[in-house]
């Protein structure tokens, strides 16, 4: 069963902030969150999304399209496994998605979903080894 999630869900998540829980999960959290400001400085990211099951962090360039990215992130996450399905893959390590001038990065680590956005040009070969290490 597909779940939608609406722009108003999003906006409550990210509304509440970050929210770093100890455990293991809470420090996965925070590595990646650091490892994706380290991300986020070089030439032609322009963001990222990071979400969990209770904590977002958003840091995007432009203003007013944290709901647009934020659904495409989600939609490219939500039909992945159907994706593996239809290929017969067991595993995908990340998703790309270029656009005419904009592509964007998708991975999922444990729990956390992550969406970087780059500009087409932008290279993403290290971005994925960084945070998969």
């Amino acid at each position: 069963m597909k779940q939608k999630t609406s722009s108003n869900q999003i906006q409550q998540l990210v509304d509440v902030g970050p929210v770093i829980s100890s455990g293991k999960e809470g420090i996965v959290f925070a590595n990646l969150a650091s490892i994706l400001s380290e991300i986020r400085k070089l030439k032609g990211v322009r963001g990222y999304i990071m979400r969990s099951e209770t904590a977002a962090i958003v840091d995007l360039a432009e203003e007013g399209v944290l709901n647009e990215y934020a659904m495409l992130a989600s939609q490219i996450c939500e039909c992945t496994p159907g994706m593996m399905k239809q290929f017969n893959l067991t595993d995908i390590e990340s998703i790309i998605v270029e656009g005419k001038t904009v592509k964007v990065l998708c991975i999922n680590i444990g729990e956390n979903r992550i969406g970087v956005f780059m500009d087409k040009a932008c290279s993403h070969a290290w971005i994925v080894k960084r945070l998969l290490l």
